[in-house]
């Protein structure tokens, strides 16, 4: 299944460093002094394991769904406990999160960080800074799978 985490990267990475203003490809309306530059790839992270230091499950059986989703939480902005029954990652493209697993372990990503997200472990995450977040997530799913399960009984201090 390494296959299928590597073209969800390439793919996700292509949405965030392509945007919607550019096709990524080499057509004519790109500068042609830019054909003298070489792609520069930079592998953001390799893991197994979530940020928490907890071994991914194997992936599920069956087809797979890849889904990209662009998060933005705006300043102060705090959103609810939930687990994740399927693997995800992502890049923080502006701004600082914060994610407080359930044990009150936390994790800070900054600007331009990748994250592997808990599976099947509850936590929320908080935007303590100034400015929103934006914040690119991977989802290894299957059809009909939920991306996130809330649990809205779990008060937010």
């Amino acid at each position: 299944m390494k296959w299928v985490l590597a073209a969800t990267f390439i793919c996700g990475m292509s949405t965030v460093a392509y945007g919607q203003n550019c096709c990524g490809c080499c057509c004519k309306h790109h500068d042609n002094n830019n054909a003298a530059q070489k792609v520069v790839s930079t592998e953001l992270i390799r893991t197994s394991q979530s940020w928490d230091g907890v071994e991914l499950p194997d992936y599920l059986q069956g087809r797979p769904e890849l889904v990209a989703v662009k998060y933005v939480f705006p300043a102060g902005q705090k959103l609810g406990w939930h687990h994740h029954p399927v693997m995800n990652y992502g890049i923080l493209v502006q701004g600082e999160l914060t994610i407080i697993g359930l044990d009150g372990k936390e994790k800070v990503v900054h600007e331009g960080e990748p994250v592997v997200e808990m599976v099947g472990t509850i936590h929320h995450g908080e935007n303590r800074g100034e400015k929103d977040v934006i914040l690119y997530m991977f989802y290894l799913s299957q059809k009909d799978m939920p991306l996130a399960v809330q649990h809205p009984e779990i008060p937010l201090e």
